[in-house]
């Protein structure tokens, strides 16, 4: 069954997004990382590649050759993820086909426009049977 987890109070999505990431990927996890809009993918891909100078995350695009051996993925559609260990969602609404992954991970904002489309998202998982949890960032730095 796929663990849905919410971090909310995020300062920004996208460095939030890559901080977690970035943890996942030490840990030894593979990521799809869902953008749906071409921007937001361009966006999240440049701040990968400079968020933490002494750090390195490989990852590439979901259509690029080397998608399958790249341990972290940038997906705009998720018709054929390449893998389906841990998600994170940067989209405004519940992914497609999310269950097919063991983990997915939600980034919320203090900004009420972020705030009711995540709600929404917490509803939805809820009611197919999840039990999102909940981790403030506020609170904690542990962050995957």
């Amino acid at each position: 069954m796929t663990e849905v987890r919410f971090f909310h109070n995020a300062p920004d999505k996208l460095s939030a997004a890559c901080r977690l990431t970035a943890a996942a990927y030490r840990h030894g996890r593979k990521v799809t990382v869902f953008a749906p809009e071409a921007g937001q993918a361009a966006r999240f891909d440049a701040l990968l590649w400079t968020f933490q100078p002494l750090a390195f995350v490989p990852h590439v695009a979901a259509t690029s050759p080397l998608a399958e051996q790249t341990p972290v993925v940038i997906d705009q559609h998720l018709d054929a993820p390449r893998h389906l260990d841990v998600l994170i969602n940067l989209g405004a609404e519940a992914p497609p086909a999310f269950e097919r992954f063991a983990q997915v991970v939600e980034i919320v904002t203090a900004d009420a426009a972020d705030r009711a489309p995540a709600r929404a998202r917490w509803a939805y998982y809820r009611g197919h049977g999840l039990e999102p949890q909940a981790n403030d960032l506020t609170s904690s730095r542990e962050q995957a």
